[in-house]
């Protein structure tokens, strides 16, 4: 017989080798580190980043089909559309563009969901708000402005106003009988509305909001409002010229390329500016190589003078040396001068 196996007691662990044991931890350590700081740095990582976009992008638009921030959106995603693949127009239209950029605030940051976002859904809506269902700040990265929009102040030709200094005359003298339309309750056109009251001297002029733009112009057309403050459109610009309506000002800091004959509403009433800028907004997280690769892309697309031609003919102003640092500045100003007007005109969504 074999005989018992002999049980050896356990080796003592001597302080060498606790000291060996606690280096290989600290290394292992220290790799685990390293790879989640790179990874911090990279959250899609690498390749993924290398080879973006792999799959479609859905670009949302938070108005309508028709309107101006979606003809903005189409344009762009045609041009840029050759550097990033497919990209899909996803029109979200509702609550004054609250529902779709409230979508993509919540959605993945990965580079595929992009918001067509404006002076709405950036500004007002979050300020007019009580409870909006997303910070416009700490939920969003603003990449890049596109264009900017302007306001106009448009009246029916049987109004005896040729220019804006006869319109402030004509409401004083007919107060509370006068009113104007908009492009609904919240929108840019409404603030920029309110804003020619209060810069005329506090005008009574009645506020009609309608369900876009669109509908309010044929009621102008047709003589039932005397009164609007639409965008600039080239729809706009075309009834100015057939004499359907009367474009008396253009709410922007300078006269439009293509309308230099139409004076703004400044050259008469000082900070009477209201326009809606246009740009790319991601949600907040979103690698910082993507967001520049977007911006890249969007600064080629407004350097071709084809492009630039194309938005100038359609009433828009296109932005030619934006950033994500200098369209986030811009945001930020427009926050600071538009929010005091907001509150002054009352107006809640």
């Amino acid at each position: 017989m074999r005989p018992p196996l002999r049980k050896t007691a356990a080796l003592p662990i001597t302080s060498s080798r606790r000291e060996d044991k606690i280096v290989n931890r600290r290394k292992l350590l220290s790799f685990a580190l390293a790879a989640v700081a790179a990874a911090a740095l990279s959250p899609l990582g690498a390749i993924a980043q290398a080879q973006y976009p792999a799959r479609p992008i859905r670009l949302v638009v938070p108005f309508a089909p028709g309107g101006v921030v979606d003809t903005i959106g189409r344009l762009w995603a045609q041009r840029v559309g050759p550097s990033l693949g497919t990209i899909v127009v996803d029109n979200r239209g509702g609550a004054g563009g609250v529902i779709g950029a409230g979508e993509v605030a919540h959605a993945q940051p990965d580079g595929y969901t992009l918001l067509l976002g404006n002076t709405s859904t950036q500004v007002l809506n979050p300020a007019a708000m009580s409870r909006p269902p997303y910070d416009p700040v700490k939920d969003f990265i603003t990449v890049d402005m596109i264009a900017i929009s302007a306001t106009s102040i448009i009246v029916h030709p049987s109004l005896p106003a040729r220019n804006l200094k006869a319109l402030i005359a004509y409401a004083r003298s007919n107060a509370g009988t006068l009113s104007y339309g908009s492009a609904g309750a919240g929108t840019v056109t409404h603030l920029a509305g309110e804003m020619f009251k209060q810069r005329g001297g506090g005008l009574d002029i009645v506020h009609v909001p309608y369900k876009g733009a669109g509908p309010g112009i044929t009621d102008l057309v047709s003589g039932y409002i005397p009164m609007m403050t639409p965008n600039v459109t080239a729809q706009l610009l075309s009834l100015h010229q057939a004499g359907k309506v009367r474009i008396l000002a253009v709410n922007a800091p300078r006269r439009l390329k293509a309308a230099p004959d139409i004076p703004t509403a400044v050259e008469t009433l000082p900070d009477m500016i209201a326009l809606v800028f246009s740009g790319v907004f991601v949600p907040a997280g979103t690698p910082k190589a993507i967001v520049d690769r977007i911006s890249q892309v969007t600064r080629q697309a407004l350097a071709d003078a084809g492009f630039q031609n194309t938005l100038v003919q359609s009433g828009f102003e296109p932005v030619l040396d934006s950033s994500p640092e200098k369209a986030q500045r811009f945001v930020d100003q427009e926050h600071a001068r538009l929010v005091p007007v907001i509150k002054a005109s009352g107006f809640k969504l």
